[in-house]
Parts: C-alpha cells; sequence; structure tokens
C-alpha cells in the first residue's frame, strides 16, 4: 500500500513538471535561415504577445522587460534601448519570427545573463584610445578622433581607479599600436574586460545631420556584422566568439547607461569584426561616443565637460554589467566617485 502511494506521487509529480516545463520550440526555416515564432517563444517565457501595428510592429512584455520588434528590420528595442540583430524579423504564416541565432546570442544573454563561473570578478580594465601617431582617425579640420579619444580614455580610467578597478590604457600619449596589438595588450595585464574607445563620422548624404552613440561588439560565427563595412554571414569564429554573451550584454548596458546619462540619438548596440574585437580574449566592445561631422555633437565632444559625462556613463555601464555577473558586487564605491 505504502509503495502504492509512493509511486503514486512519483507519477503525479512526473506529469506536474511535465505540464509545466516550456514545450520545445519549433524552428521554421525563412530563406534558409532557422526562425522561431515570437509568440511560442514568448509564451515559453511569461511574455505577453500584442501587435502594435498590424503586421508591421509587435511587443512582447513581462513583468520585467519590454520588447518591441519591426517587420522586416534588424534593428529592436529591448527595455527601450535599441539592439541590431543578425538577421531581420520575418513574419511567416501571419506571425512574427526571429532568428534562432539571435535568441542565443542576444536575447537571452540580455534578458537572463549568466553569472561568471569560479568566482570571478571584474577588476582589470584595460581602456583603448582609438588610433594615434600617424593615424589620427577622423578629423574635422584641426580636430582629430585620436586627441578625443585619448581625453576620454584618461578620463574613464581616472572614474574607474577612483572607484577601486584597475584600469590602464593602450596608449597614454599620442603614438601608434598595430590594431592586433591592442587586445594582446589586454590579454598580457590580464584584463577582465576591454573597451575600446572612438569618435564617429558620417560620409553619406546629409551626413551633417547623423548624430547619436553606438555600441559595437564581435558579431557572432557565421552571421552578418551590421556596420557599413560588415562581413557576410560566412565568417568563421575567432577568439573574441568565445564571449559572446559577455560582449552583447556588456555593450548593452554601456549603450543603455550612455543613451540615457547623455540624452542624446540611441543608434543601437550593434555587430562587427573589427580587429580590436576579433582578438580580445574577454568581454569586449567598441564604443563610437558621437559625430564629428555633426556641428552641435562635435562642439560636445570637444567640451571637456561633456566628455566627463560620457565617461561617468560609461563607468555606470561597467558598473551595471558587473552588479549583473556578480549579484554581491557592492556598487557604493562606483556611485561616489561618480559625484
Amino acid at each position: 500500500m505504502k509503495l502504492a502511494i509512493g509511486l503514486n506521487v512519483i507519477w503525479v509529480a512526473l506529469a506536474v513538471a511535465a505540464h509545466s516545463a516550456p514545450a520545445k520550440l519549433e524552428h521554421v526555416s525563412i530563406s534558409g535561415i532557422s526562425y522561431v515564432r515570437l509568440e511560442d517563444w514568448g509564451r515559453a517565457h511569461n511574455f505577453q504577445a500584442k501587435w502594435l501595428v498590424p503586421k508591421q510592429e509587435f511587443k512582447l512584455s513581462s513583468g520585467s522587460s519590454t520588447l518591441v520588434f519591426t517587420m522586416d528590420s534588424q534593428k529592436i528595442s529591448i527595455n527601450g534601448v535599441h539592439v541590431w540583430l543578425s538577421t531581420p524579423v520575418a513574419l511567416h504564416n501571419g506571425s512574427p519570427c526571429v532568428g534562432s541565432m539571435d535568441l542565443a546570442t542576444t536575447l537571452q544573454p540580455v534578458l537572463a545573463p549568466a553569472k561568471s563561473s569560479g568566482g570571478r570578478t571584474i577588476k582589470r580594465i584595460v581602456l583603448d584610445p582609438g588610433h594615434g601617431g600617424k593615424d589620427p582617425g577622423n578629423f574635422e579640420g584641426k580636430q582629430q578622433e585620436k586627441k578625443y579619444a585619448l581625453l576620454l580614455a584618461k578620463e574613464v580610467e581616472a572614474l574607474l581607479n577612483k572607484a577601486g578597478f584597475k584600469a590602464s590604457l593602450t596608449r597614454s600619449s599620442d603614438t601608434f599600436l598595430d590594431l592586433p596589438a591592442r587586445p594582446d595588450l589586454a590579454r598580457r595585464r590580464g584584463a577582465d574586460l576591454f573597451v575600446s574607445l572612438h569618435f564617429n563620422s558620417a560620409d553619406a548624404a546629409g551626413a551633417s545631420a547623423v548624430k547619436g552613440v553606438e555600441v559595437y561588439c564581435m558579431t557572432p560565427a557565421h552571421t552578418s556584422s551590421t556596420n557599413a563595412r560588415g562581413e557576410g554571414a560566412g565568417a568563421g569564429s575567432y577568439p573574441g566568439n568565445r564571449f559572446d554573451s559577455g560582449n552583447i550584454l556588456l555593450g548593452y548596458e554601456l549603450q543603455k547607461a550612455l543613451v540615457k546619462n547623455l540624452a542624446t540619438e540611441d543608434r543601437g548596440v550593434r555587430r562587427a569584426r573589427f580587429a580590436v574585437l576579433r582578438w580580445a580574449e574577454m568581454p569586449a566592445v567598441l564604443i563610437e561616443g558621437g559625430f564629428m561631422t555633426n556641428a552641435s555633437e562635435a562642439k560636445k565632444i570637444y567640451d571637456s565637460a561633456y566628455r566627463r559625462q560620457m565617461a561617468q556613463a560609461i563607468v555606470e555601464g561597467i558598473l551595471a554589467y558587473k552588479n549583473l555577473i556578480e549579484p554581491s558586487a557592492s556598487s557604493t564605491k562606483i556611485v561616489r566617485a561618480l559625484q
């Protein structure tokens, strides 16, 4: 009798577990690419689904997150922050679908960050001021990108060190470094994060009107980049792809902090196979802090008070990343450093 009751309890428990476990998501092929229906994925993760504009704009919302998808676009919104996917959102038999690879390499790492293994902490950060020496980067009149990238990097370095991090620069003067040497310096210093700092330019029609910040992280293997000079989906894996989840989470937190604190246009978290990202052996991003080709934004870039504000936003983004992967991390020292 006792055995029978025990077996009944076990069978009931198994039946409840089977009923409550998320159903396996069905994959559909669209133009040779694997997709998943957003309604199915949302239901499996307790999201409410709603068309904002029928067959054009689709929303998934939960108690803590809101996602907005536009059909035939790679740009989505995660809690108000723009993020670029590897493949466009697609409409298939009336249902909005997202690429399976994008679920694994973008949505999952941002919405459900993995905690660091082995008690690893974020302590050493290498900042990479773009360009230098014979390479001026972008320039407008007498103003050169390399100068302002270095000034910004020194601001961020000072704030990070004041907050208790161990921050250092790939270059501390107007010197030239080969691109692969920059992430290699970070590797040799045992860096936990690598952040490359740049300012942007636009050269297309209407370039003077283009403005805003964007953060790049490494393109996942076999997917397309979103930068204008991006590579196709045939590109393979690089060392930087070992940190795909950390790359996108760091990029997202930095973009969120920059947009919030600078009140500037959100050009989104983007993907690229830049050399400094390809060869980074730790989570890495490249920040484009505004457009030197936009007169009003350039004026801000050349202003020390605005650069300090940008530096504070960068530190805030790094802190947010740290706190997500280290639940016990304390923000007190950082907050004081930003005041």
